[in-house]
């Protein structure tokens, strides 16, 4: 049990990602390490004047039109160095951390790339009456409002409950960008919280997502041939045999009939005399 009161175990979901010096790399903890990564090359380029990554990296709904679908992965990796990013990286670390106890490594991963790329995808639907642009890491505070809807008792600075906490700063963060006119931030913002809220509650079972019933094609008919009567020859054996030995006796007493009786074989007559033997002693039963 952790320390905000939920419990994990030690499978494969909860274990580290890679060692580093002897200490646990959890999935929150290499997104921050690859994160980090990023804004030293980008800072190392800028510095020689390198505008690679500057010119391909970002997200810009225009170009992504015109085939560069590239940038909607890419984005988040041209980070220039700044407070906002190292603040970023403690929540990622740290509520991120906590979210991924919560979840297991495997859902966090699929939380994360759900935050990173809704707002991306969400800007490219939007490209063709509003071009907009994005670069640089996003999602670290979808993450505290993921933590907030695992723990929302959990007590953060000046004992402020999580979920207070949470819709103040989205507050806060919405009127700042309604204040400049950056719709950008705030599509952004509202976009990841929003998926990052609605994941969890999904997961925590307070709802379903919805099911859709594709068409598909109805399996054609096909007209199958009867089958044989075999049931019948097995199941009435006397039968069958009493009617092939019936239409024996009658053909040889045509032949009687025809050319009399000197012209039966040896064998024909055996048939006969055991046909005769046959029908009256069923017709002494019958008596």
């Amino acid at each position: 049990m952790d320390r905000y009161g939920s419990t994990y175990s030690d499978s494969d979901e909860h274990t580290p990602v890679m060692w580093l010096r002897g200490h646990p790399v959890y999935a929150a903890h290499f997104i921050v390490l690859v994160f980090v990564a990023s804004m030293l090359v980008t800072t190392l380029l800028n510095i020689f004047r390198i505008g690679v990554l500057a010119q391909w990296l970002p997200f810009m709904s225009s170009q992504v039109l015109h085939g560069q679908v590239w940038r909607i992965f890419t984005y988040g990796f041209y980070n220039e160095p700044s407070l906002q990013f190292v603040f970023d990286m403690l929540f990622i670390g740290w509520f991120g951390r906590e979210v991924e106890r919560a979840l297991g490594r495997r859902s966090f991963l699929w939380l994360f790339a759900g935050i990173y790329l809704i707002t991306p995808l969400l800007f490219t639907a939007l490209g063709p009456w509003l071009p907009l642009a994005r670069a640089g890491e996003t999602g670290a505070f979808a993450l505290f409002i993921a933590f907030a809807a695992f723990y929302p008792e959990a007590l953060m600075m000046f004992n402020v409950l999580a979920k207070w906490a949470a819709l103040i700063l989205v507050g806060i963060f919405t009127l700042i960008a309604l204040n400049y006119h950056d719709w950008t931030s705030l599509l952004t913002l509202w976009s990841t919280c929003g998926f990052a809220f609605a994941f969890v509650r999904h997961h925590q079972g307070h709802f379903e997502l919805p099911k859709f019933k594709l068409w598909r094609p109805k399996p054609k008919l096909r007209v199958l041939p009867d089958l044989p009567a075999k049931s019948t020859k097995t199941a009435t054996p006397a039968r069958a045999t009493s009617s092939a030995s019936m239409a024996e006796v009658d053909a040889l007493l045509d032949k009687i009939a025809s050319s009399g009786f000197a012209s039966l074989t040896a064998a024909e007559r055996a048939k006969l005399d055991s046909a005769r033997a046959e029908m009256l002693k069923r017709g002494s039963g019958r008596g």
